[in-house]
């Protein structure tokens, strides 16, 4: 019992949901914001918030080409996705 109330509370730690690191960068090599969030959109993107994390990534929420609801990190610098939610 005490095993499951201790994964059970690592589990809910926000280390467990943190945000991942992006880059160490400095920001002056970032690409620009709306550039960026342009680019996107040309892809089929819709953006519904776009944010700069603590852990320097762009995140956006919004809805992919296909339209389903995302949720996702990239890479500043290199405009990669980092981690990519996909919701039902």
């Amino acid at each position: 019992m005490r095993k499951l109330l201790l994964l059970g509370l690592i589990a809910a730690s926000p280390l467990a949901f943190a945000d991942p690191q992006c880059t160490t960068v400095d920001k002056a090599q970032w690409q620009d914001q709306t550039k960026f969030q342009d680019n996107l959109k040309a892809q089929g993107y819709e953006i519904k918030k776009f944010k700069v994390t603590k852990s320097n990534c762009y995140e956006i929420y919004g809805w992919n080409k296909d339209k389903q609801k995302v949720e996702i990190y990239f890479d500043p610098v290199t405009g990669n996705a980092v981690k990519t939610e996909i919701e039902d």
